[in-house]
């Protein structure tokens, strides 16, 4: 339960990220066939921004699914794998706290996709997105991917990646819908975009501390106690 309230926590982060947020009017432009002076007066779509959605979720999962199964090659090494992770976790978050600087994150690679009214533009947009764009999610997803390499069935790590995922698509198509009011919004954000940035690098400190001590479990339990509705998440 704790791991799923982490990777939903990450996605929503994802989506705050430096090179998310500013990007969301674009996108949506994109995928719904306006341009930027269009979406003040237009109101988008639903399906677009749910194909782009599901695009970005596919791969997600997918890389999900495949940190379960490295895992689980592992399973004998459950504890050393443990501890590993919780290192790892801790890595990625001093570098987004800017106490490291690990070089593969300082690049992006995009990709470009032809835009058609098919629902085919919108998912393969999507997918695109989850493959290149790694200097700000991409600690934040590998922390969740790390983590993935943990859950006990391949089940658990794909219902882990579905939760980051929604974690990222449900404020983006929100977003999408209330286009107006969100480039309202984002824009006052840009100015707290430092504070966000060190909220989820603590976030992640925290969580790779957990895992290192191997309390992450003991948290849940504590959760649970004290709000019995979340036992239904497990």
């Amino acid at each position: 339960m704790t791991e799923l309230l982490i990777a939903f926590s990450a996605g929503l982060i994802s989506f705050l990220s430096p090179c998310v947020l500013p990007l969301i009017p674009g996108y949506i432009s994109y995928i719904s066939g306006t341009t930027y002076n269009e979406l003040l007066e237009t109101k988008i779509k639903l399906s677009p921004l749910i194909f782009f959605t599901l695009g970005f979720s596919i791969v997600f999962i997918l890389f999900g699914a495949a940190a379960t199964f490295i895992g689980q090659l592992f399973l004998s090494y459950s504890n050393e794998l443990r501890i590993a992770a919780g290192i790892i976790i801790i890595i990625f978050s001093l570098h987004i706290l800017g106490f490291l600087n690990l070089k593969f994150f300082n690049y992006e690679k995009r990709f470009q996709v032809s835009n058609n009214n098919s629902f085919f533009g919108p998912i393969l947009l999507g997918m695109a997105f989850g493959f290149g764009w790694t200097p700000c999610i991409g600690p934040i997803l590998g922390s969740i991917l790390v983590l993935a390499t943990t859950e006990e069935s391949l089940i658990r790590g794909i219902i882990l990646l579905c939760f980051y995922s929604f974690g990222l698509a449900i404020p983006f198509i929100l977003s999408g819908l209330l286009i107006q009011k969100f480039i309202g919004v984002s824009n006052k954000l840009k100015s707290k975009m430092k504070l966000i940035v060190n909220i989820s690098g603590y976030l992640l400190l925290v969580t790779g501390v957990l895992i290192l001590t191997n309390q992450l479990q003991a948290l849940g339990f504590y959760l649970i106690e004290y709000f019995p509705i979340l036992q239904k998440l497990g």
